[in-house]
């Protein structure tokens, strides 16, 4: 006798569920047209709407994401990832059908954006190409983290550049900024500006915040790195016997302080 194969087992999380195929499915409301206005709002290169639904991934992106959200919903897992991934090889962007998307959220250009199982996108977002909302270092636990919170958490208006990450169950408040190319490891409070790697918030409710109260990391380990140098020269000297009291900056007849000058924007 060969071996049965119990096909729901393929399709669903228990055979049990099975009786779910039976059961109508209620396709979600997709507020296509108000995804367009809000393209036609934000995007000064969108022409029409018909440009709008022939031309842009994201749209496809998050149309092919709600049907396979409620399929994920229904315990349809296996079938809401296959359609997730057709809708990734179709886009370039990968959403994971158990993921929470609010409405007029814009995924401009979209090619390489991923966003993962449990992060949570509010309203009126938008993300640009290459944009990363990936687990923690704590999902590297494997199966011991399935159903544990792992992704990031987007509020309301978040704009998030191209090439940046957001890793693990970070919370990013309302209306924030973070800049093309960051990487945010830690909560963000709203109305704030993210800016580098990692992440620190430069501006807060319009308001540079005071560089004591956030380091500069980066600089901090270049002027230490730059004080040695310069003490390892003076050391130099005094083994030559050629002694110098002036610094490299002063032998090049500058008065500013290079490694100031290239934090605060030279040559970028």
């Amino acid at each position: 006798m060969q071996p049965r194969i119990n096909i729901s087992a393929l399709f669903l999380r228990s055979p049990t569920n099975f009786g779910k195929l039976y059961k109508p499915l209620t396709v979600p409301n997709m507020s296509l047209t108000e995804d367009i206005q809000n393209i036609l709002a934000k995007d000064p290169a969108a022409r029409s709407k018909l440009e709008i639904l022939l031309c842009y991934p994201g749209v496809h992106a998050i149309l092919i994401y709600r049907l396979s959200h409620k399929l994920y919903q229904e315990e349809w897992f296996t079938a809401a990832r296959v359609l997730s991934q057709l809708g990734r090889w179709l886009t370039g962007i990968e959403i994971h059908p158990g993921a929470s998307i609010g409405s007029r959220v814009l995924i401009d250009h979209g090619m390489g954006v991923v966003i993962g199982e449990t992060a949570e996108v509010g309203d009126d977002c938008v993300l640009y190409q290459g944009v990363t909302l990936g687990a923690g270092s704590d999902a590297r636990g494997g199966a011991e983290t399935r159903g544990k919170k792992r992704h990031p958490t987007l509020g309301k208006g978040v704009i998030v550049g191209s090439g940046a990450e957001i890793q693990g169950p970070v919370t990013v408040g309302d209306n924030v900024r973070v800049a093309s190319g960051s990487i945010v490891l830690r909560d963000v409070p709203s109305d704030s500006v993210v800016v580098g790697v990692p992440g620190r918030v430069i501006y807060r409710e319009g308001r540079r915040v005071d560089e004591k109260v956030v380091p500069d990391i980066e600089a901090e380990a270049l002027k230490s790195m730059k004080m040695k140098l310069e003490e390892l020269e003076r050391r130099l000297d005094q083994v030559s016997g050629t002694s110098s009291s002036q610094s490299p900056s002063d032998r090049n007849g500058d008065d500013e302080d290079p490694v100031d000058v290239f934090l605060h924007g030279a040559g970028i």
